[in-house]
């Protein structure tokens, strides 16, 4: 069995300064949402939050995008406010928390500039360093000297009331487009004084913040600096630009933090949280290179799979620290585990961003396969049951699998039937693509061996009928059987040459050259990308508009996954109706016009609906039957594993 040994340079401390990390794994910036929402004050969930990160077992955790004015500078709801002496009692308490585990902490401190929410501007105009044309002035104003005078001063008084509450470390956020970032790249600084035109200019100001915030809290606080590393964007910052910014502050900064991506566009802002479609480790090459010209750390982040792979980038030097935030969301044990030698025993992250999703949208931070993630507060631990009982589910996909081993763990006598040989149900599809291949397809092997080693008694192979779950003498049923593929009513749609998107995805059926996809959403267009990347001629058809495809995900993720369409040559025919499947063919109307396409396979991907007359055939088994996942209302595997654990953990 492997030992922490196989991962020597994870746990190899580090001296930042007068700081010493225990480790060279840390918890990267996230705003978990915890925070007051009116005025960003400490919460017992955001302690508990913190508290749980540091529990993992991380060298720091830092907090996310917190505001140095809470008006003009706020870019998310439920941020941490730091604009405030009577903030620092609340402070401490996060400070003694992650201390208390034997982590340092640190704050991500930022101005929005343009990226400010409108509603905590209250009328005031967003501060940017240029007025581009396109910019409405009603909204925006281009800083004054004085101005950024004023906001260095935020940022000064800021840290100093982490210092003062005990924080380790202080990281200024000058990355992805916001006000400080904004004055490096020449698309969003075209001033014509001192602060503009060549790149000396254009870093003077965050040059001038940095060296203001040494001087405000002395040598008694390391600082870091975030940046983005790439753009990403064809006329940003160059890697030039970047080295020669952090060499000049380097006699101020103790870390440089190395980000990714540009928040003004979605082609590009899939950069600063990449997803499953994106490569990995897409930071570390230009990381690397910035590491050798440096004589301060370099921290590095951005889609890092595993604990191995953070191992590798660390020994062969091309960071000194590695930031992680979704895999430690995904198991809150992560570090842990990789020290005591159990790294196969890490739930896997699916990089499918719905834990950002939530904070964007002013809710709590969630995770797809944790859903004890961000409720620490009531599910620290799994309580367990005051009385047992014996529970019968029925399915075994992501909501049966979930609801297997939550019940397991409150001490419940557990039966699972799944009617095929295997667990998994639809991740079974999801995990055979190759852009989920890595993430998903471990997730399910983690999840299943999960489900089968929990004390379930699971039997496959064993299609559920009310006598059979009767004969258990259940005191309570879980139906979590899933959904049924919805066929739309189209002349042609029983021919051979139709099959579903699960047919297509896990080859139960072969597709012919060319491919008619019948369905615009999410399922569609992985089905898509699979096929035409295996060399598939392919077209898309829906009836919706471009621009409401694909809304259900991030724009990180719906912006990765057009990049892969693009790139595999995906042709997409929206705002059309099928009119007839034909041998070999297939008619649609669009724009009042008839067209025909060659199509040897016509794919169904309409999407799914539950099976009313297979639920309703349990649920008048007996009063103790509740329904789960997609088998209650269709989602995702987020909604699948949430549904059926908030079933399970109240049994």
């Amino acid at each position: 069995m492997p030992s922490f040994n196989d991962y020597p340079h994870i746990f190899t401390p580090i001296k930042i300064r007068n700081l010493e990390l225990k480790n060279r794994l840390i918890f990267s910036p996230v705003v978990s949402g915890h925070a007051g929402v009116v005025d960003g004050q400490v919460t017992e969930a955001l302690v508990q939050f913190l508290g749980a990160q540091a529990r993992s077992g991380v060298g720091m955790v830092t907090i996310g995008a917190s505001p140095v004015d809470q008006g003009r500078a706020r870019d998310f709801f439920g941020s941490l406010s730091v604009c405030r002496d009577e903030d620092i009692p609340g402070l401490h308490r996060l400070a003694e928390e992650v201390h208390r585990y034997g982590a340092a902490i640190s704050c991500e401190i930022l101005h929005a500039g343009r990226i400010a929410q409108p509603n905590a501007l209250a009328g005031r105009k967003a501060w940017v360093p240029w007025l581009a044309p396109d910019m409405d002035p009603d909204l925006f104003e281009e800083i004054t000297e004085e101005q950024m005078d004023e906001v260095i001063d935020l940022f000064c008084k800021a840290a100093v009331r982490l210092r003062d509450a005990d924080f380790d470390m202080v990281l200024i956020h000058g990355a992805h487009g916001n006000l400080v970032s904004a004055f490096f790249s020449p698309l969003t600084n075209q001033r014509t004084d001192e602060y503009g035109g060549t790149f000396e200019n254009r870093m003077r100001f965050p040059l001038k913040l940095v060296k203001a915030v040494r001087e405000a809290v002395g040598d008694h606080m390391a600082i870091d600096f975030r940046i983005s590393q790439n753009e990403y964007v064809e006329g940003g910052t160059t890697l030039e630009d970047v080295i020669t910014f952090l060499k000049a502050a380097s006699p101020y900064i103790d870390d440089a933090h190395l980000s990714g991506g540009w928040i003004f566009d979605p082609v590009y802002v899939k950069y600063m949280m990449p997803g499953y479609p994106q490569e990995r480790c897409l930071n570390i090459p230009r990381t690397a290179i910035v590491h050798e010209q440096l004589d301060i750390p370099v921290t590095c982040v951005g889609n890092i799979p595993d604990i191995a792979t953070a191992e590798r980038i660390l020994a062969e030097g091309k960071a000194d620290i590695v930031a992680m935030a979704r895999n430690i969301l995904a198991d809150m044990d992560f570090v842990n585990k990789a020290y005591r030698g159990e790294p196969e025993t890490i739930r896997p992250c699916l990089r499918c961003i719905e834990c950002a999703s939530r904070p964007a949208k002013g809710g709590g931070v969630r995770c797809s396969v944790n859903p004890q993630l961000g409720r620490e507060l009531y599910y620290r631990t799994i309580p367990k049951a005051e009385t047992p009982k014996k529970i019968v589910i029925i399915g075994g996909g992501p909501a049966g699998m979930m609801a297997a081993q939550t019940a397991r763990k409150r001490g419940h006598e557990v039966v699972l039937f799944e009617r095929a040989e295997t667990l998994g149900g639809r991740l079974r599809e999801a995990s055979v693509l190759f852009c989920k291949s890595d993430h998903h397809a471990r997730y399910l092997e983690w999840t299943a061996k999960e489900t089968l080693s929990c004390g379930a008694d699971v039997r496959l192979g064993v299609e559920a009928t009310p006598e059979i779950v009767m004969a258990e003498n259940p005191d309570e049923v879980i139906v979590a059987c899933g959904a049924e593929f919805v066929i739309p009513p189209i002349p042609g749609v029983d021919r051979e040459n139709v099959i579903t998107v699960t047919d297509a995805d896990l080859k139960l059926k072969p597709a012919g050259k060319s491919v008619a996809i019948v369905g615009g959403g999410i399922s569609a267009l992985e089905c898509g990308i699979q096929l035409a990347r295996e060399g598939h001629d392919v077209s898309v058809i829906d009836v919706l508009p471009e621009d409401k495809l694909w809304r259900e995900v991030m724009n990180e993720l719906r912006s990765g996954l057009i990049e892969l369409r693009d790139r595999y040559g995906v042709r997409l025919i929206d705002e059309a109706r099928v009119k007839e499947i034909g041998e070999g063919s297939l008619t649609f109307t669009r724009a009042g016009e008839e067209s025909i396409i060659p199509a040897d396979t016509v794919v169904l991907a309409c999407g799914l609906r539950p099976n009313r007359a297979v639920i309703d055939a349990f649920r008048e088994m007996m009063p103790q039957v509740t329904v789960a996942g997609d088998a209650r209302k269709v989602g995702n595997i987020f909604s699948a594993n949430h549904d059926a654990f908030n079933v399970a953990v109240e049994i």
